[in-house]
């Protein structure tokens, strides 16, 4: 028992150094509400690094945070316009399976610095990074195209960013940071996934769940629209009537 006790002793030091940190992650909202006068929201991103001990290693280079925030997948179909006669028509298309309906990345350094492109493949860390699964088979120089520019229209609309030297860390164990939700950001299950990295390995990663959904009237017709066409379209339908005599009657006050 003695000779036992005397190797834990002796090699709980080891054990210590060779376990890996673990992530704390919180996020400043859990729901967001949408109503008419939504206009984005910030969301903040903080937690801590909890190490082995309860102290940075001593010798060790610091280790950097990266956050993604993902929207729920979906079907994307893009098109390219070309210009015939004159006339800008639709050419070539291409469909996506997955991609992400939103897609923000923060982190402390640039993410070419903290990893190589495969970890970033596996990770899907960084815009030219994602997993958009076309369906189509055109060629791999086609599907880069088309990928280019769903990745362009989304990131112009403020729903795919990447911000390199977002995230602060505090004393090498809080860190925070900040993602913007823009109006125009898709309802749903959104995840925001934080990443410990350090000598371009992933020490630690952890995940929280955020839901962002309509409220009040948006909620209503959002709902009618996807679970009673009929309802939708007797609403869409008194609304117009409504506001057609609505208007008929302020014009004959004038």
């Amino acid at each position: 028992m003695k000779v036992a006790a005397l190797i834990l002793a002796l090699t709980s030091p080891l054990l210590l150094a060779q376990a890996k940190p673990v992530l704390v992650p919180d996020v400043s909202q859990r729901e967001i509400e949408i109503v008419y006068s939504f206009t984005g929201a910030d969301l903040l991103l903080f937690g801590a690094i909890l190490y082995p001990g309860g102290r940075v290693p001593a010798g060790e280079r610091p280790a950097d945070v990266v956050v993604v925030v993902k929207g729920p997948t979906e079907s994307i179909l893009i098109r390219e316009k070309e210009k015939v006669a004159g006339i800008w028509v639709n050419a070539d298309h291409a469909r996506y399976r997955s991609a992400p309906s939103f897609y923000a990345i923060a982190s402390s350094r640039p993410i070419g610095e903290l990893v190589d492109d495969r970890t970033r493949a596996i990770y899907e860390l960084g815009l030219d990074s994602l997993q958009l699964s076309p369906v189509s088979t055109a060629p791999a120089e086609e599907q880069a195209r088309f990928g280019r520019g769903l990745v362009d229209l989304k990131s112009r609309a403020g729903l795919y960013v990447e911000a390199p030297h977002a995230v602060e860390i505090t004393d090498g164990v809080l860190y925070r940071a900040r993602v913007t939700i823009p109006a125009r950001v898709p309802v749903g299950r959104f995840t925001a996934e934080t990443f410990l990295i350090r000598d371009g390995r992933v020490l630690a990663a952890a995940v929280r769940d955020i839901d962002i959904r309509k409220s009040g009237f948006e909620r209503f017709v959002a709902r009618a629209a996807e679970r009673s066409s009929i309802l939708y379209g007797l609403t869409a339908v008194a609304l117009s009537v409504g506001l057609g005599w609505f208007a008929g009657w302020v014009a004959r006050r004038l």
